[in-house]
């Protein structure tokens, strides 16, 4: 797998709204109304990243999860960061959007 350029980057950017390209990384905070909530959903995120074989770093604070997505051995953003932060936001929506 590759990493993809600057302009595929901005490209799917563009259809991922919330997401934000930081150097080799993708990253989006998304916020809950406690802290178990966001553990649950980290849980579900788990579960589609061991699908995904394609693992996020994900940083914890109480009621919000930040996801960062790089392809380290691809040395930057490829097409399995952009599929992994769509099955997140999709999750999100369906799971938590709704309620909050």
């Amino acid at each position: 797998m590759h990493s993809l350029s600057d302009i595929e980057i901005q490209r799917s950017l563009g259809t991922l709204p919330g997401w934000a390209r930081k150097g080799n990384t993708l990253t989006r905070t998304y916020q809950f109304d406690a802290f178990p909530a966001g553990i649950d959903f980290l849980r579900k995120v788990a579960d589609i990243a061991e699908s995904q074989q394609h693992h996020p770093d994900v940083d914890v604070r109480y009621t919000k999860l930040t996801f960062n997505l790089s392809t380290h051995d691809a040395g930057g953003i490829t097409e399995k960061d952009f599929a992994l932060a769509r099955a997140v936001d999709a999750l999100y929506e369906s799971d938590v959007s709704p309620h909050a």
